[in-house]
This record gives structure tokens, C-alpha cells and sequence, in this order.
């Protein structure tokens, strides 16, 4: 629930100057106001002359870096600090976290989470073990049996696993196809827990699911920073042009719409999780495989199979060819669910080689085959 901004941020305040942090993050900024740094975080050094407390602020420059001596100078800086208006903090300590979001009305949303077991060290691995902690109120809502724990835990570790160490101040998130949006939420929260401003939208196309997935952020206080859009993948209008889009199980052809907005869009981060692939399977189907490949085709089993890989590896080639850098990973164990692939790619900008083209259009000519994406990309 909201709470006064003055009691929070004087709690926050606690915790900066308590000899028990271990770092803070202070970022984005809140609605109407505009802080005089887009990024702070705060940390425990020691130097030769002796303990400081290190803050790191940057104007959208460059970095600059003050160790201030804890006391009253350590409570000056931290005091200027609190008083930007920046729109999250993001405080460690040795024994819990704090995650401080304040609303659009001026008030501030709080989550805490703090050590469950007596030992440190069972602490260590349990937080080791889940990158979005279990006791997080998302599973309240969501639900946190075992099964949807461990595919979120995969999801949100190919997005670790996607994104630079540094992430930029505010980070514009696009999930299209969202359904129930139990991973939109997901990465906003893992997102919003590195210490960045991050503003999310979800796409799918039926107004049901928008109603219930802004009711869902409601109930976890974040539909500042998330919303919902009922609206077709190829169509559907955004308030940005996003930095991360996610397509996780999109069916056949809405996987590429979804590629296609995200080169459209120049996206820096792409996660595509494919599902469903009829469309090159159907154009198979009756046309003769090239030689020596004709087992591969010729019973209707494998043909759906093979169907699978050349989809995906057409979608990743056509990716190369416009700037990408893909890796394809298996998204979560095929125990926990048999579409577990997952397309994980990078923008980098750069043209494709003479190699990379040849090797596209010869695997387009060879089967015969047009796939959905390259008639979708921006020409």
C-alpha cells in the first residue's frame, strides 16, 4: 500500500547511513520533476585514510565519484541526494533489500525482503538459486508453485544472461503477445530490482487480458510503470519505441510479427521464445526435398520437426542479416515444457557478410521455402 514519501525516504535515509549497507541506487525521476542526475549509487569503501562512503552520480556524460567521510558529511550527501526527485531507490543491506517506488501522486510504494532462515549462508544460496526472490509479492498474486518458479528463474536468467552489466537509466520494455503476463511482471520486477527506472507495456489482442492485467499491477502498486494495450502485435500503438522486446510463446507467425516490430523498432535486446511453426511445415508439405534429404521429409513427424529447426534457423539468419547477434538457447527444461527454444539476440549494427547472405538464400532456394519474417522486415 502507498505510504507518506517523507516517512519512507526517512527510512531510506536510515538505511544509506547505516554501517550495514552494502550499496544503493537511486534513478529515474518522478512525474513532472526532473533530478539533476539521471543515476546515483551509493557504497561502503575502504581507502588508506580510512572508511568512506562512495557516491557515484551521473549526469548523462559522464560519472563523477565523491568519498564523503561518514558523520555529517556522509548525512549532507545523503540528504542532497533524497532531496532529488528521482522515482526509485534500490538499497542493500547485509540482511535485506528495500525497493522504494514513488507513484504518480506523490506517494511511495515500498517492498521489503529480508533474510528467511537464520544462517547467512542458506541465505546466500537461496538467493544464489532464485533471481527473483520467492517471498516476492508477485507470487502472491501469480501464484509460486515449483513448475512457474523454475520457468520464470529461466526466463529472467536468459535475460541476465541478454542484457550488459550497466543498463542504462530507464529501460523501455515491449512484451507482445503477453497473454497473462506473469513474465512481463517478472522482468519488471528483476528489472526494477538492478536499481533502473524501467516502464513496461504489454501487448496481446484480447481486451479481457488487458483488463486483468491492469488489474494485477494495480494490486502489486506498478501500474505507473506497467500497462497494458489490447491490440494485434503488428499493429498495436506504444507510448516508446522499446530498448528490450519479449515474444515468449507467440504462436506460428506471431513470432515473426513480433521480430519484425523489434528490427522495425531498432531494438537493443530481443527475447523470442517460438511456438507453434506451421507456416514453413505447410510449405513443405508435398514439395520434394532437396537431395540426399529426402528421409527428413518424408514422414509427417520428422517433416514437423525439421519444420521446427529450419523455421528458427531461417528467423536467427534473417536476424544476422538485419544487425543482430543471436544466440539460440534452450529457454527452460523440455520436461517443463516441449517449446523450449529460445532466441536470444543483440543489436550490434552490423552489415552482413557475403558469407551470412550466401548462406540465407541458399537454404531459402534449397527447400523452396519463403519464410513469414523476410516479407515483414523493413525494407
Amino acid at each position: 500500500m502507498p505510504q507518506p514519501l517523507a516517512d519512507v525516504l526517512a527510512e531510506v535515509r536510515e538505511l544509506l547511513l547505516d554501517p550495514g549497507l552494502t550499496r544503493a541506487v537511486a534513478a529515474g525521476r518522478r512525474r513532472g520533476f526532473t533530478p539533476s542526475v539521471t543515476r546515483a549509487e551509493l557504497r561502503p569503501v575502504t581507502l588508506k585514510a580510512g572508511a568512506r562512503l562512495q557516491i557515484v552520480t551521473d549526469d548523462g556524460a559522464r560519472p563523477t565519484t565523491r568519498n564523503v567521510v561518514p558523520g555529517p558529511e556522509a548525512a549532507e550527501a545523503v540528504d542532497s541526494l533524497l532531496a532529488e526527485p528521482f522515482g526509485n531507490w534500490h538499497i542493500e543491506t547485509a540482511s535485506s533489500t528495500v525497493q522504494v517506488r514513488i507513484t504518480k501522486k506523490g506517494d511511495a510504494q515500498i517492498h521489503r525482503a529480508s533474510a528467511s532462515r537464520d544462517s547467512a549462508a542458506a541465505d546466500h544460496d537461496r538467493t544464489k538459486q532464485w533471481l527473483l526472490d520467492p517471498g516476492d509479492p508477485l507470487f502472491e498474486v501469480i501464484g509460486g508453485n515449483a513448475a512457474k518458479r523454475r520457468q520464470i528463474d529461466a526466463f529472467l536468467r536468459a535475460l541476465e544472461a541478454t542484457l550488459p552489466a550497466e543498463l542504462p537509466p530507464t529501460l523501455r520494455v515491449v512484451d507482445l503477445g503477453c497473454g497473462n503476463a506473469y513474465l512481463t511482471f517478472a522482468a519488471y520486477r528483476y528489472l526494477a530490482g538492478r536499481g533502473v527506472s524501467v516502464e513496461v507495456v504489454g501487448v496481446d489482442v484480447r481486451e479481457d487480458q488487458r483488463v486483468r492485467n491492469s488489474a494485477v499491477a494495480e494490486s502489486l502498486g506498478c501500474s505507473d510503470d506497467v500497462s497494458f494495450v489490447a491490440g494485434t502485435i503488428s499493429s498495436a500503438s506504444l507510448p516508446f519505441e522499446p530498448d528490450l522486446v519479449l515474444a515468449l510463446h507467440a504462436c506460428d507467425t506471431a513470432t515473426d510479427e513480433a521480430l519484425a516490430r523489434a528490427v522495425g523498432w531498432s531494438a537493443s535486446w530481443v527475447l523470442a521464445a517460438p511456438c507453434c511453426h506451421h507456416d514453413i511445415a505447410a510449405q513443405l508439405k508435398g514439395r520434394t526435398a532437396p537431395a540426399p534429404f529426402g528421409e527428413l521429409t518424408r514422414h509427417a513427424i520428422m517433416r514437423e520437426r525439421f519444420a521446427d529447426v529450419l523455421t528458427d534457423t531461417l528467423r536467427a539468419s534473417l536476424l544476422r542479416l538485419n544487425g543482430y547477434r543471436v544466440d539460440v538457447v534452450e529457454f527452460i527444461d523440455s520436461a517443463h515444457t516441449p517449446r523450449n527454444l529460445m532466441l536470444r539476440a543483440r543489436r550490434t549494427g552490423a552489415a552482413p557478410t557475403s558469407a551470412q547472405l550466401s548462406e540465407y538464400a541458399s537454404l531459402v532456394e534449397e527447400w523452396g521455402v519463403k519464410p513469414a519474417l523476410s516479407t515483414m522486415l523493413p525494407s
